[in-house]
């Protein structure tokens, strides 16, 4: 069976926080980081707002803005590293809060990645003939788990959430996708409530991002460099093919770095991270609501999505974009 997307929703928090806010509690500067991450602003959750919340919002929006009926979804995906809770999961917190019966419900822990992983997974299905109509959901509450302490990391987090219902179609929509993983760079970026070791390695057990940037930054451009040239060939693509190129907004000097290596013009590169910092899985769906809202996106627009983040994990799809802007 066929899949289509022609809908998406998205959610941030109300509380803006600009580079300003972090001169006042570390040693750093506006101009210091917008020029080694590109961020201007991000978005925090208020203290009784979690990411099933933001989530919930996500999936609304998508409903009122594209007159859709969530009640006969049958699946929800919802993509996250920053739930409330391990058990139960957002998606059934999802399914509860919107009044949607008999939903099949799972959370995908694939971090940055993880959206694109979901949209994979509805397609597949899907193609299965078992389910018709799969909500799909990125969304992060990163600054609950945030170490403020950490001047190189705490600046990049925000929180935000965006939704996608994947449907069963007539014409097929959404093509080839690639997942990719590397298990050995766990220590490199991880997220540690109990006390044991990632691959012999002792970690920090205090329900907080730990990442080793460097390391993360050279294993992203090097991986998506070659995964983007292998998901357009695997698509019969050629690069210039591509519209819009939809990667997980990490860093603007990753993204940059990405294109100057598959000369790629930047412009083409949909981003978040300007606005809203690195958003982890819902990085993708706010960059691409974002890039139909601004009119950049057009039906029919042929766009790589391609995720990449703690595991180490790496996922892409192409697609046609059939969501006009409302």
């Amino acid at each position: 069976m066929n899949a289509i997307i022609d809908s998406i929703g998205i959610y941030v928090p109300e509380k803006k926080v600009d580079n300003h806010y972090f001169e006042s509690i570390l040693d750093t500067s506006d101009e210091w980081i917008r020029t080694r991450t590109g961020i201007n602003t991000r978005f925090y959750a208020a203290e009784n707002e979690y990411t099933s919340d933001l989530c919930v919002k996500a999936a609304q929006n998508l409903s009122d803005k594209y007159n859709k009926d969530l009640s006969q979804v049958d699946f929800i995906i919802v993509a996250t590293t920053s739930g409330e809770q391990v058990m139960p999961s957002m998606a059934t917190r999802v399914q509860t809060a919107l009044n949607i019966p008999n939903a099949g419900c799972i959370d995908v822990y694939a971090a940055c990645a993880g959206f694109v992983y979901g949209i994979i997974l509805a397609k597949g299905l899907i193609a299965a003939g078992t389910h018709k109509k799969v909500l799909v959901i990125g969304a992060e509450t990163l600054s609950k788990i945030t170490d403020f302490t950490d001047r190189t990391s705490c600046i990049l987090f925000g929180d935000g959430a965006g939704a996608v219902l994947v449907e069963a179609s007539n014409e097929n929509y959404i093509f080839e996708g690639l997942t990719e993983s590397d298990g050995s760079h766990g220590k490199d970026l991880y997220l540690s409530y109990q006390n044991v070791p990632v691959n012999g390695e002792e970690v920090i057990a205090d329900n907080k991002l730990h990442q080793n940037g460097r390391v993360v930054f050279k294993w992203a451009v090097t991986t998506l460099i070659k995964k983007i040239e292998e998901l357009a060939g695997k698509n019969h693509l050629k690069l210039e093919d591509i519209d819009w190129f939809v990667p997980h907004s990490a860093n603007i000097r990753i993204l940059e770095s990405i294109c100057e290596g598959l000369n790629i013009p930047m412009d083409k590169c949909l981003e978040s991270i300007r606005n809203y910092g690195n958003t982890s899985a819902a990085s993708i769906p706010l960059a691409w609501y974002n890039g139909i809202e601004s009119g950049k996106v057009k039906v029919d627009d042929q766009l790589l999505l391609i995720g990449f983040g703690g595991g180490l994990t790496c996922a892409g799809i192409c697609l046609q974009n059939k969501i006009e802007k409302k």
